[in-house]
């Protein structure tokens, strides 16, 4: 595949959200936001997409942060990159589901530019923080003009490479609950290599046991890489609550999320293979949340 140098565009670097939307309004569907630049510039050299102006918005203050509260959750700014993820010592205790989708993502360069806004914004179906978060139940904050909305990541996805943003919108923030007590989550990847790759498959896996840490009173299963947007497997969900969890169950519930899934055959794997070892990730990442729970 042939790459070719960056078509020519206009460079903004705005110093504020007020002034990044104003842009976006003004050049519409002429203009890009960017952070890292590590998916935009690479569809730009293809030629995929071809903005007259780019808004770099890594000048804007406040996006850049990861706050945490006993009460409202987690907070992480749309500009934190995967990187800073990844040292968090916040998100490995809080949200390990999160930190395990990080720590496997491309290699540590992408990692230090690309950010969890621009992962979620690119919205390809193998994103790998858009199954842990989906399963953490979290949202996104959305800044427009003259508008401000949450979003949850459920709900966030309308196809490959489609969000639910407007033109004039920017996602400034995505917000994880905290976690119940006696819950636990695991994220698992298929790749073709060890490291530096697309996912073949990513399965996360979130349980809240009962009191007595025997029951499922709740369960979220998030699949990405097998569908057109990444997805709650809602049925395997099913197959797991008010029941005691073990190997039998688990590897169930993996066999019915294969089934919801809608992956296809490419270049990298096959449906056949694809919908395989999703019954295995499922059941794996599920084991896996559960031996975290006890």
């Amino acid at each position: 595949m042939f790459i070719r140098r960056l078509p020519k565009f206009e460079y903004h670097a705005p110093t504020s959200l007020t002034e990044a939307v104003d842009l976006l309004v003004k050049y519409g569907d002429n203009a890009k936001v960017f952070a890292g630049g590590t998916d935009l510039l690479v569809s730009m050299k293809k030629r995929e997409t071809v903005p007259e102006h780019l808004i770099n918005l890594k000048g804007i203050e406040g996006l850049k942060d990861i706050h945490y509260d006993e009460t409202e959750g987690i907070k992480i700014g749309g500009l934190v990159t995967l990187g800073e993820l990844e040292r968090s010592k916040i998100i490995k205790e809080k949200i390990g589901i999160l930190w395990d989708a990080v720590i496997v993502m491309a290699a540590p360069q992408i990692r230090n530019l690309g950010t969890i806004g621009g992962n979620l914004c690119s919205a390809i179906p193998s994103a790998d923080t858009a199954p842990p978060l989906m399963a953490s139940d979290a949202s996104v904050r959305v800044v427009g003009k003259n508008v401000k909305r949450t979003v949850l990541v459920k709900d966030f996805f309308k196809g490959p490479r489609e969000s639910v943003l407007n033109t004039d919108e920017i996602l400034t923030e995505v917000i994880i609950p905290n976690p119940p007590e006696n819950s636990g989550g695991a994220y698992l990847k298929l790749m073709r290599r060890k490291a530096m790759d697309l996912a073949l498959v990513g399965v996360a896996a979130s349980l809240t046991l009962d009191g007595d840490e025997k029951v499922c009173k709740d369960a979220r299963i998030a699949l990405g890489a097998v569908a057109p947007t990444p997805i709650r497997a809602l049925k395997a969900e099913e197959v797991l609550l008010n029941k005691e969890i073990n190997e039998d169950l688990a590897a169930e519930a993996g066999r019915v999320a294969s089934q919801e899934a809608r992956p296809i055959s490419d270049i990298r794997a096959s449906e056949e293979y694809r919908r395989e070892m999703i019954g295995v990730l499922t059941k794996r990442a599920i084991m896996e949340a559960f031996k975290r729970v006890k």
